[in-house]
């Protein structure tokens, strides 16, 4: 496989990435899997989360493609795409923890943005914990963040209409 399409595959893993998880965190983190998110939305002082755990999932993803594309693990069956495929999830995963964790979060580091797209991304993920419970929010995805404008519109419609209680009332 050339290196161009090496890198295109990854490029194209890390992008699909950001669907994969606007679409687990909105149907599986706010759906069946709450249990396991429901603390990363609730105030605690403990290093951990139960929330942690679909980090540990995203893990496997990326190790699973790993051994798909390892002909060390699968001989002459190897698919060497699922080596590409792996590090693009594994790429995505770091972009995602010092994006949602660090920046957002300040897990990691204390920075807090002024200005520009990531203060864009700050204020879409505050605004997606204005909800209180699984139900309605905005803002599922970890990369992409729509207008706070936008958000903030949305979240007063949600409000109104029954679908989702939130924390504090939306400003303008």
């Amino acid at each position: 496989m050339s290196a161009l399409s090496a890198t295109l595959i990854v490029l194209a893993t890390v992008a699909a990435m950001e669907f994969v998880a606007w679409s687990s965190h909105k149907y599986v983190m706010h759906g069946f899997g709450w249990g396991w998110h429901r603390d990363h939305h609730e105030p605690h002082d403990k290093l951990l989360e139960k929330n942690d755990r679909y980090a540990l999932v995203g893990a496997a993803m990326s190790i699973a493609m790993f051994a798909l594309g390892s002909p060390l693990v699968m001989g002459a069956r190897a698919w060497e795409p699922g080596t590409w495929i792996g590090l693009g999830v594994l790429v995505y995963g770091v972009i995602y923890t010092l994006i949602h964790d660090g920046l957002v979060h300040q897990r990691y580091f204390c920075w807090v943005p002024r200005r520009g797209y990531a203060r864009r991304l700050v204020q879409a993920h505050k605004l997606h914990h204005a909800t209180i419970g699984k139900e309605g929010g905005v803002s599922f995805g970890f990369v992409i963040a729509r207008d706070p404008a936008v958000l903030k519109r949305e979240l007063r419609r949600q409000r109104k209409t029954g679908i989702a209680v939130l924390r504090e009332a939306v400003e303008d």
